[in-house]
Order: structure tokens, then sequence, then C-alpha cells
């Protein structure tokens, strides 16, 4: 140690004889040192600073090395000699000596150099004093600040780790954050051992770095002789502070860690709610004991880490009955549908133990028809799922009644809203007729339908909705309106909720052109398709979950026979009356009836009219194509009643008495036939051949 800072010093005249007064009562030596003769003077308070009797010194610098080190000599000439160069006038520089009795201490010194006219040193006077105990003063602050900032630093690595540990939702979390943080080797650690208690066994769930695995102690019995078994018995902390106690206390374990070149260990229990969960060692390789600071911060370590792996076992546990919860209320299998290949697939979010309400149906119906249904309930919770549970049995049960999409629907908000929930739900409901690819689909708040090619090219098929479920009931807007879309041989129909859409950072919109440039590039099969789609969803994360269901129409394997739209309308239901026009309209449309749409939507009105204001039960309405010589479009409509229809005139009104005359005048033709205890009246048109 250099001090740069020494002043200049005057000698007495009958120095040293007498030395300074001010010197002496401060205990500081005093020399001369003439550097033309070599000669190194010192007064008797120097010699006592040296520890050299007036015998044992002779003047002559090198016999000062019998107290001055080699190492310390060289350091003392160079920086003097560096002084002199610099034509520097002081100088003052702290070394070490050794005294008589093979101890050493501090010494200061501080010399002045004077010059002759030319700047050439001829002399060096100075001071010399005992600085072991200034030195020791100043060691011990900086001993003491250093101890401070490593109790700082081991105090802010467990607000870290705490702080790193409140994110953690799984047990596998919480390892990662011990083992891959920089918390654990800030705290000086080697090696690192965790157990969690199972049916009085400890099971080791973490250990590093890779190669410390002791064999054998996977999972061990908490009263073997294990330190990890010592800590759960106690429930008390144990500090190993040398390999001798180590050895010592569990002779079984130290053998197969020496490699380790532990020194030091701390064990500590993990106990939360007054139990013990496991238990996590630390091993370290350059330590010999713990502080009292050094425990109280390890056993606040452990607590920290013991309420989290309490938390993320809960978590886990949580998530398991919500997910089982939730795999109960979805189909369990799928029905095979003639005609069609199906897939469906869900993806559960990363919201950790909470679910979400999305599901999908399919529900095969009379006449070849089939119904698909995908949903979505507010939230993400077991409520959620529990009211996605419900809202999926009564909307298949409606659709089983032979109630149309838009009155499935509407009872289905019906429902919801009855239900002691605050819950709302999206949902689409598809009923198609496989045998002449006419879906019927109703949109309540739910996102569009999409529809993929037998190339690969996909598009979005708008279809005007209406409010969600629960929500329409409240507001009393329960009207559907009823899209139609028409599915052509190895077409495909997707339906999917939004956490299959929704992108962070991007509106609906775009992220539904993202879905189907996705679409259009993956597999033809609907089973790849589907898989490829929750990879997709899988790689992109995100906390919404995801339902999928593909539908894909084979002509080839459609039912002909017998293929056609088929309604039930009860008397006094106008929602029954109302989506019997629907499923009307949307056939004409999708059959290509051409210019006789109008024409036939007419004549079959009037028909179901009547059969409902003539006779006292329902009707049953039917439509169908006829393939043959010239393609032909039927309407078939059955009442309870043996009756015939008969024509009658016009009353004056001109409102009524017309019915069978329009049928006559519009239909190709037209007749009666008996239908067990009552009848059919039907009536075909000729429609132009589909192009």
């Amino acid at each position: 140690m250099v001090d740069r800072g020494a002043s200049a010093l005057s000698l007495p005249d009958d120095w040293p004889a007498h030395p300074d007064p001010i010197l002496a009562l401060n205990r500081m030596g005093s020399f001369d040192w003439d550097l033309d003769s070599g000669l190194f003077h010192m007064d008797a308070q120097a010699h006592e600073v040296f520890d050299l009797r007036p015998d044992e010194y002779d003047g002559n610098p090198a016999t000062l090395a019998i107290r001055v080190p080699p190492p310390e000599a060289y350091r003392l000439d160079g920086l003097v000699s560096q002084a002199m160069k610099d034509g520097r006038e002081n100088y003052g520089v702290y070394f070490r000596i050794r005294c008589r009795d093979g101890t050493r201490r501090w010494t200061h010194t501080q010399g002045y150099i004077r010059r002759d006219e030319t700047g050439r040193p001829r002399r060096i006077i100075g001071i010399v004093r005992d600085a072991t105990d200034e030195l020791a003063e100043i060691e011990e602050r900086r001993e003491q600040a250093a101890e401070d900032e490593a109790r700082r630093q081991q105090t802010s690595v467990v607000q870290l780790t705490t702080a790193a540990l409140a994110h953690a939702r799984t047990v596998q979390d919480v390892i990662d954050v011990l083992k891959d943080t920089q918390g654990i080797t800030h705290l000086g650690a080697t090696s690192l051992v965790m157990g969690l208690v199972e049916a009085g066994r400890i099971r080791l769930v973490a250990e590093g770095p890779a190669g410390s695995f002791v064999p054998g102690t996977l999972v061990t019995r908490i009263d073997e002789p294990y330190p990890m078994g010592e800590v759960v018995r106690t429930l008390s902390p144990r500090f190993i502070e040398s390999p001798e106690e180590f050895a010592e206390r569990y002779p079984i374990l130290w053998p197969h860690i020496t490699d380790l070149n532990i020194t030091a260990a701390a064990y500590m229990p993990l106990i939360a709610q007054a139990r013990p969960i496991g238990a996590i060692g630390l091993l370290y390789s350059d330590r010999s004991g713990f502080s009292t600071q050094d425990r109280n911060v390890l056993v606040a370590l452990g607590s920290s880490i013991a309420q989290s792996l309490q938390r993320a076992m809960f978590y886990e546990q949580e998530k398991d009955l919500a997910t089982g919860l939730q795999q109960a209320m979805l189909p369990r299998t799928i029905p095979s549908v003639p005609g069609a290949d199906v897939a469906v697939r869900y993806r559960s979010g990363s919201l950790g133990r909470d679910i979400g309400g999305d599901w999908y149906d399919l529900i095969p119906l009379p006449g070849g028809r089939v119904g698909a249904v995908i949903g979505d309930v507010q939230g993400h919770d077991t409520h959620a799922a529990a009211v996605m549970g419900q809202l999926r049995i009564v909307l298949r049960a409606y659709a089983a009644e032979g109630h149309t999409p838009a009155t499935v629907m509407a009872r289905a908000s019906v429902f919801l809203h009855e239900l002691d929930t605050d819950r709302f739900a999206t949902c689409l409901y598809a009923e198609a007729d496989l045998s002449t690819g006419v879906v019927q689909v109703v949109r309540a708040g739910h996102i569009d339908p999409l529809l993929r090619e037998p190339g690969g090219a996909c598009r979005r098929v708008p279809v005007e909705g209406g409010l969600p479920l629960g929500l329409s009931a409240e507001f009393g807007r329960l009207e559907y309106p009823v899209g139609t879309i028409e599915l052509d041989s190895d077409h495909t129909l997707l339906l999917c909720t939004d956490g299959l859409v929704e992108q962070p950072g991007a509106d609906l919109d775009d992220g539904m052109q993202a879905l189907t440039a996705l679409i259009a590039t993956g597999p033809r099969d609907v089973r790849g398709l589907a898989d490829r789609l929750i990879d997709v969803a899988e790689e992109r994360g995100g906390d919404d979950d995801v339902a999928l269901l593909l539908l894909r129409r084979r002509v080839l394997d459609a039912p002909q026979a017998g293929g056609r739209l088929q309604q039930h309308v009860a008397p006094g239901d106008p929602e029954a009356l109302t989506g019997a026009r629907h499923m009307i309209r949307a056939a004409v449309r999708a059959w290509s009836a051409g210019d006789r749409a109008d024409e036939i939507e007419l004549v079959a009105d009037e028909l179901i009219t009547n059969a409902l204001m003539h006779t006292e039960g329902s009707a049953v309405v039917t439509l169908r194509v006829l393939a043959g010589s010239e393609r032909r479009l039927r309407v078939e409509v059955e009442d309870s009643s043996s009756a015939l229809p008969r024509r009658r005139e016009a009353g004056e009104s001109g409102v009524s008495g017309r019915g069978l005359l329009l049928v006559d005048l519009l239909t190709d033709v037209w007749g009666v036939e008996a239908r067990g205890g009552g009848k059919a009246v039907w009536c075909e048109f000729v429609v132009p051949e589909r192009s």
C-alpha cells in the first residue's frame, strides 16, 4: 500500500540523540538516509518499530533484511527508486516486518527526498511507525462491509427466488426456478437435492448438477439414515459444517458424494400448514460453517420454497379435477356418420387449473341428417365447464326432438337464461342433410364457419347471427336467422371456437384470414388437418381453449334412397312454421330450383297452412329431389286426417278458397296419397339440371 500524501520533515539539530518530542509522543521513529554514503541512521523509537536493539543494527540498510522479508524489501526499493526517478519530493508506503518472535506486523513509513541544486537526490529523511492496529481496524471494517454485502446479497437472493417462485404453477415450475435461475448459485451451493413426502417415503424430484445423483436415493423411507429423512422426522434443519461431520453423521451417503468435494451442507424441511411436505438440501464445496445470519437466510428460503410447493401441488390437483370434469362433459366418442368423415379435437389453454367452457358435439338425426355443434361458455373455471355440460345435453335433446335449428338455439338460450348463473355462451349449430348436401346454420354470437373445397381453397362463410345464448332470452330477441350452406362432395365444413382464431396483437378478421390460409395448405384428410390445426395452436400457445369439429361430405357413401329434408310442424307453434319455411327456402336455393323457386315456396307454404287449418294434428313437410329423365323437386305435406282436400270457391273477400287452385296452376303434377290413418298431399316441379 502506497501513501502519496507524505509531507516535508525537519529533524532537530541534536538528532538522533534527542528525537523530535512530537514524534516520540506519537510513538513514531525517524530516520536519515544519506544516499551518497548509503548509511541509514535511525533514532531509538525507530529501532523499537523495527524490533531491533542498537547492537543489532550497524547503519547499513541491508541489515534491515533480518526484519523486512525479501518481497517487501524489493517492493520498498522499487517504490523509493521510482519516487526519486519521477522527481517527487516525498513518498509513503505500508509494508510488513517479521518480529523476533516470528509474528508479522504492519509498518508505515513516510520519506522526504532532498535534492541538490541540480535536482539530484542526496538525502532522505522520514518517519516509521507501527501501523498494525490501524490496518487491523481498516481490515475489520472491510471484512464487516464484505460480510454485510454478503448478507445483503443472500437476502436479495431469497427475495428474488421468492419472487420467481410466485409465478410457479406446477411442481416442475418450482424445480425449474431452483435449478435454472441463479438464485442457488448466488448462495454458493455446489449441488442441490429436493424430495417430496409421499406415503411415508421421500421421492427425489430434483438433483443437480448432472452426475451428482446417488444410486438408491430416488425413493427412501423417512426412517432411513439420510439427512432429508432426518429433517422430515424432526421438522428441524440440519447444518453440517465439515466433511468429517458429514462422514460421521451420514456414513451411508458420504462415500457417494466425496467426488463433489463437499465441505458443508444445509438441509431444511419443507413445512406447509404445520406438516412436512418434503425436504431440500444445499451442498457447498467452499464453506466451512454457517453464521447465524446464514442459517436464518436458508431457513427463510426453505419456508418460501415450501409455500410455493404446496401451492403448486394444490394447483395440479385442482387442474386434474377440473380437467376430469371437463372431459366427462365432452362426448367420449363421436358416432360414425354414413356419408361423412368427421374429426374433433380439443386443446386446453395455458391457464393452469383454469378450464374453459368450450365444447363440440355431433348429433345423428333421422333421414340421413346430422347436427354439428360448437360452443363456448363464458369464463375459465369449473362452473363454466358445468354449464357447458348442461348446454350440450339440452342442445342434443332439442335437436333429437325434431325442432328446427332456429328453435333448438332459441330453446337453449331460454334454458341458459333460466339457470342460476350469470354466464352466457356463444354457439353455432349446423344441421346437415348428407344426401342433398344442404346445411342449415344458426349462429348465436359465435364466429362464422369455414368451408374448404376439394382443391384446398378455403373461405369464410358469413352467416347472419343472433345474440349469444342466455342474452337473447334476457333481451327477448329469440329470433335466430337460418343460413344455408351447400356442402358438395369432398367439401369440408369447419367449426371452431375463437381460441383457434384469436392471436395476440391481431383482430378477428386477421385471425380468420390466417386460419383460412393454414387450412388451405393443410392435409386433405380431416383427421390430419385437425391434428395440424391443434399443433399450430400448441405452438402459438395462449390462454384460451380450442374446440374444433370438421365434417367432410362423401357423396359416394351417402345414403341415396330416401334422401330428403323433413320438418315437423305442430299446430300453434309459430316457431316450427317459421323453421319449415326457412328449410324450404334453403332447399330450393341449394338444389338450384331456378326461376321456379318462388312457386315451390308458395305451394309448400299453402299446403302446410291447409294442413294446420283443416286438421287437428301436426303436419310433416318433406322435400326431396327425384332423378330420372328429367329432374324434379317433390314436396309432400302429411297430416293425420283422412279427409281429402277439396277445391272451394273463393269467398267474398277473396282471401280464402284459392289454395288448391294455386297448387293446380303452379305445379306440374299433384295428388293425394293415403298414409296410415291420414294422408299426404304431394306435388312435383320440373326443375333445371344442375350445372
